[in-house]
C-alpha cells in the first residue's frame, strides 16, 4: 500500500516538488531545528555552549548548501549530457 501511494505521488503531474526542493526543505528544517535547540540551550546553559552550537549550525548550513550546489550542478551536467547524446 505504501509503495503504491509513493508511486502515485511521484507520477502525479500536479506534485511540483523536485529533488532539489525537497533537499532545500530538509535543510531549512534542520537549520530551524538547530536554531531552536541552540536558543533553548543558550538560555539554560549560558553563552559558551550557545556560541559552540552557533558555529556547529553554521558549518551544517554550509555543508547542506554545498551539497545542494553539488546536487544541482550534477543534475545540470547529466541533463546537458543527455541532451547532447539525444541530439547526436
Amino acid at each position: 500500500m505504501g509503495q503504491a501511494l509513493t508511486l502515485a505521488v511521484l507520477l502525479n503531474p500536479f506534485c511540483l516538488f523536485t529533488t532539489a526542493q525537497v533537499l532545500a526543505l530538509k535543510g531549512t528544517v534542520l537549520l530551524l531545528l538547530t536554531l531552536l535547540i541552540k536558543a533553548r540551550i543558550q538560555i539554560v546553559a549560558g553563552s559558551a555552549l550557545g556560541i559552540f552550537l552557533l558555529l556547529l549550525q553554521t558549518l551544517v548550513f554550509l555543508a547542506v548548501g554545498g551539497g545542494l550546489l553539488l546536487a544541482g550542478g550534477g543534475a545540470a551536467f547529466v541533463a546537458t549530457q543527455r541532451r547532447r547524446s539525444a541530439q547526436a
